[in-house]
């Protein structure tokens, strides 16, 4: 028999707790929010009132149903006030050691057909419920900030949860207007664990002075049309917050992809926190700064292209008024290329005067310098990328360059993450495109790039890496060779 879930308990009413409560107030429920001590409780009120503030300013609420919210939660200090509830939440710290004692005490407290979740984004569902009586009434239910806004909701199972508990969990959260996604209990889940990787991945990048941070931003704002770039998402997020979770990855796969960066570790420790300290890897200190890219006159007097569209790009230049050149002669030789552009330099008599271009979508080029290149070349391909109305990405010559070297990993995640068993393509899909918002989801993403094209592209980064995490999964390399075009479509 199904349940039904009418009363609640939040544990923990900072911004993402009280944005809890406030949802499962929304959808009608009795709310009971917990906090510690009078000061923390008022301050919970407080987060409270200003989001039904806002949406009531926003034309979002009306003030009647502002009234209704308030009336329908009740504010103590007392975890015995959750003794009689139906579904009792926590969205405290994540520390487990935290996390841990508090469900003791829930566990003691509540009734025993009561409901415990915790809203934790990466630590593990079964560690916390060992600590209870009541295991397989332990589930994960992890929303994202801010509350009130974003659709997603994870549903975490465990291997001792009750049949039919996350079902249930699933439908309440429905009920609150929110998209769930029922998942295992992995690190990081599907969200953190895709992500985080991706991250950590492009501190990695710029470690390796692959390219710059402003540069590797906007190659994947552009490139790959996601919502921000890495290092602006790391900021926003916090990078204690990043750095914490590629730990409990690290700790759980042992893959290096998921050891958190030395740059990452070394912010963190300078408190150097991202945005809500003012500096992370990009500074918010709202100091104007010069545009990228402002620039001066073009040093070329004549351009010669090789490569696959070499003549229609050769076509454009000579439109935009530049002097076609051969390859011997020509002060700028351009190597329209997605694979390492060395090769092409050293049959040149002048492999100094050469640069890669890999045009990614319609906005950017990734223009790529080899070791023998003139830096001066290379930033007058980077003005001439900015004549064609693209966004130049300067980038060294390494497998993938930048776009590639950080897209293909994430979509070969996402396939061994479906492989596992873990959560179903269409779950993962969802996944990180409302708690991401992703245009599109790793799945959609490796269908309309072609499986070929990403197998490939993850055998040439493992050739230069040599990491395991970046050699395509089993199942991808046997749909390629099986001749599946579509993931899906298997």
């Amino acid at each position: 028999m199904a349940r039904t879930f009418q009363t609640v308990g939040v544990v923990g009413l900072g911004t993402m707790g009280a944005g809890i409560a406030e949802v499962f107030a929304r959808a009608g429920l009795q709310v009971i929010g917990v906090e510690v001590n009078a000061e923390a409780l008022e301050r919970g009120r407080g987060n409270l009132d200003r989001s039904l503030d806002r949406a009531v300013s926003r034309g979002r609420l009306s003030e009647t149903e502002r009234d209704g919210i308030f009336g329908r939660t009740t504010f103590t200090g007392a975890l015995d006030d959750l003794r009689d509830a139906d579904l009792v939440i926590e969205a405290i710290p994540e520390i487990m050691d935290f996390k841990r004692a508090l469900f003791t005490d829930l566990d003691r407290v509540c009734g025993p057909e009561t409901v415990l979740a915790t809203n934790t984004s990466s630590l593990s569902v079964t560690a916390i419920a060992a600590t209870t009586s009541r295991p397989g009434r332990v589930i994960g239910m992890h929303f994202f900030n801010p509350a009130p806004v974003m659709k997603l909701v994870e549903v975490v199972h465990t291997v001792v949860t009750e049949e039919g508990l996350a079902g249930d969990v699933a439908t309440l959260a429905r009920r609150l207007g929110k998209t769930p996604v029922t998942v295992g209990d992995r690190a990081g889940f599907v969200v953190n664990r895709l992500l985080l990787g991706y991250l950590n991945h492009a501190a990695t990048l710029l470690e390796r002075g692959v390219a710059a941070k402003e540069d590797i931003d906007a190659a994947m704002k552009l490139g790959a049309g996601l919502p921000m770039g890495p290092f602006t998402l790391l900021d926003l997020i916090g990078l204690d917050v990043s750095h914490e979770v590629c730990e409990v990855l690290f700790q759980e796969s042992r893959d290096r992809v998921h050891a958190p960066a030395p740059i990452l570790r070394e912010l963190v420790t300078a408190g150097l926190l991202g945005r809500k300290t003012g500096r992370g890897f990009h500074s918010y200190d709202d100091v104007a700064r010069p545009a990228a890219g402002a620039g001066g006159k073009l040093g070329v007097g004549s351009v010669h292209v090789l490569g696959e569209g070499a003549d229609e790009l050769s076509a454009r230049l000579s439109a935009a008024g530049f002097k076609q050149g051969e390859a011997h002669e020509a002060d700028v030789v351009i190597a329209l290329s997605s694979t390492p552009v060395i090769e092409h330099a050293v049959l040149l008599p002048h492999p100094e005067r050469l640069v890669g271009l890999h045009l990614v979508g319609e906005d950017i080029a990734e223009v790529v310098s080899t070791v023998l290149t003139v830096p001066e070349v290379a930033r007058a391909v980077g003005d001439l990328v900015r004549v064609l109305g693209r966004t130049p990405v300067p980038c060294a010559d390494r497998a993938g360059f930048v776009v590639e070297a950080l897209l293909y990993p994430y979509l070969n995640d996402a396939v061994r993450m479906y492989d596992a068993g873990y959560a179903s393509m269409e779950d993962i899909d969802t996944a990180m495109r409302l708690g991401c918002g992703y245009p599109a989801g790793p799945f959609e993403m490796l269908d309309a790039i072609g499986l070929e094209v990403v197998r490939d592209g993850l055998r040439a980064l493992y050739a230069e890496y040599r990491e395991p995490f970046f050699a395509p999964t089993p199942l991808l390399d046997r749909l390629v060779t099986a001749g599946v075009t579509g993931i899906r479509d298997r």
